[in-house]
């Protein structure tokens, strides 16, 4: 009887794992596809790098940048199959950069060249007196991260501390919403732009955040395959907040009592979901000649947005940066092959659709001994966040680093003769 099972347990075996074998290989062979589609199609795309040189007087409140960030960069709609598994159509991104070179700040927008007009018509509806040109890609300046190239470099990267639906600090927290006089004015991008004027000749700072719109799912807990938008994903967080406090009652109905401390956080969370969400990989890097190279810079450059923090809500952790933390992960040839990747990924603008190696992350503890590979962490920011960490400076800021532009265009006077 056991050895008649035995047969039977084996013969199963053997008649599923032919099938098992085609299974898998067909899931394989439909990943490399969807990789190959999907880079064909975003090898044909053209990017373009805009300068924006700020007004010479920003009398509006970063409210203007949100809706800018609405109407130019939230690009989400309906892909059909044939686009989206044939094509490898996908959703756009772009890259907002804050880039001080030499000392002197720059603000640009990295998009699809087919986009261009849109957004510049958009930025100029929003910021009538600002400036927009296209230029070259200002990393480019910086040749290959090796023992005798003449640069140096230290980045990293930004991910939440908890998660995505708990908000950072934005500027309405900093009372920019109400258009205070300049001289009351508390900038939370001030400390960002004066670190960025401070360094010297050799010396560059740059800041990118590369957003598209938010199709980030969560995994829903007690299934398998099942996920969730990060709405739900607030509810849930919610629920999870509230569920000490809410009393059933004999009707089945339900009472929720949240406790005083409670109520801001839940608050804070409402007001995040219920504005446009964008996926946003951030990054930031200190380059310099390597007779500039300033430690002490890279220590400034690291604390970049602890403004931002609220220890009851949100705040960013660094990550991925281009040192390593263990004495038996250090070698010079690894250490130069981590900075250079960052190089690499920072011009690239690389945090979606990437190369197949990001979706296989290396475990513990091999991670140890393996660290030469990213593996980023976008975070959701609402359009009320981004436009906290992105946005133009008032007058107050006079930091001389910072180009603007010097004269105000005006229409000429409609009398004149003619």
């Amino acid at each position: 009887m056991i050895h008649s099972l035995f047969q039977l347990g084996f013969s199963l075996i053997g008649a599923l794992l032919p099938l098992g074998a085609t299974v898998f290989l067909g899931w394989v062979a439909w990943i490399f596809w969807r990789h190959y589609v999907q880079q064909h199609y975003l090898s044909g795309m053209i990017y373009v790098l805009l300068e924006i040189k700020p007004p010479r007087e920003v009398l509006r409140s970063p409210k203007a940048m949100e809706l800018f960030f609405t109407n130019a960069l939230y690009h989400l709609s309906v892909k059909g199959l044939l686009e989206k598994y044939w094509l490898g159509a996908v959703w756009y991104w772009f890259s907002l950069e804050i880039a001080s070179i030499d000392g002197q700040v720059h603000f640009y927008i990295r998009a699809p060249s087919r986009l261009k007009g849109l957004i510049e018509t958009q930025m100029y509806a929003q910021y009538p007196q600002a400036e927009i040109t296209e230029v070259d890609d200002y990393t480019l300046a910086v040749d290959k991260i090796s023992p005798t190239s003449d640069w140096n470099l230290w980045g990293c990267e930004f991910k939440f501390a908890r998660s995505d639906v708990f908000p950072i600090k934005t500027y309405i927290d900093f009372g920019l919403d109400k258009d205070p006089k300049e001289e009351y004015k508390v900038d939370s991008l001030s400390p960002v732009i004066e670190l960025f004027g401070s360094i010297e000749k050799g010396e560059q700072m740059w800041v990118q955040l590369v957003v598209r719109a938010n199709q980030k799912k969560y995994h829903t807990k007690g299934t398998w395959f099942k996920k969730h938008d990060l709405v739900t994903e607030a509810e849930h967080v919610i629920s999870h907040f509230s569920k000490e406090f809410t009393n059933v009652r004999e009707n089945k109905t339900k009472e929720i009592r949240p406790a005083p401390w409670h109520t801001p956080v839940i608050d804070a969370i409402n007001k995040k979901v219920a504005k446009l969400t964008f996926e946003c990989g951030i990054r930031a890097c200190y380059v310099a000649k390597k007779e500039a190279f300033q430690n002490n810079s890279r220590r400034n450059l690291r604390l970049i947005f602890r403004q931002y923090s609220s220890p009851q809500l949100n705040s960013f952790d660094r990550f991925n940066s281009t040192q390593f933390d263990y004495p038996w992960q250090y070698t010079e040839k690894s250490l130069l092959q981590l900075k250079d990747r960052m190089l690499e990924e920072y011009r690239e603008r690389a945090f979606y659709h990437l190369p197949l190696r990001h979706g296989i992350p290396i475990p513990w503890p091999l991670s140890i001994f393996l660290p030469k590979y990213f593996h980023h962490h976008p975070v959701v920011l609402n359009t009320e966040e981004l436009a906290t960490i992105f946005h133009f400076p008032g007058q107050i800021l006079k930091v001389p680093g910072l180009e603007r532009v010097e004269s105000k265009e005006a229409s000429p006077p409609t009398n004149l003769p003619t």
